[in-house]
């Protein structure tokens, strides 16, 4: 199992995942939302969301995938629910979560 950020529900999180086109391959960066986890142990999943030109967009990564380079948390959210499906109806300030004031790279080094 692969030892990734701590993030949770809520967070704002960048995924740096590998992509293979053609003989080529490359990192790209997904940054967005997560709005759910699922599952546990090897199988586990989680989702993120972002609006890309105004276009809605959710990708949805295997926690231990091999093609997942790195999982950066740009900002911890406040919410108060296991799924964030209702963000998927809201659309510029409405769909804002609440930023704890916490620095990250503190509670980090607290782990």
């Amino acid at each position: 199992m692969r030892d990734l950020a701590p993030y949770r529900v809520g967070d704002t999180v960048r995924v740096h995942f590998r992509i293979r086109e053609g003989e080529k391959e490359r990192i790209q960066v997904f940054e967005g939302v997560v709005i759910r986890k699922t599952g546990g142990g090897l199988r586990s999943t989680f989702t993120v969301r972002k609006v890309s030109y105004g276009v809605g967009v959710e990708r949805i990564f295997p926690c231990h995938s091999p093609r997942i380079e790195k999982v950066e948390i740009v900002h911890r959210g406040h919410v108060r629910r296991a799924r964030l499906y209702y963000l998927r109806e809201r659309f510029g300030k409405a769909a804002r979560i609440r930023v704890t004031q916490k620095s990250i790279t503190d509670e980090l080094k607290n782990q």
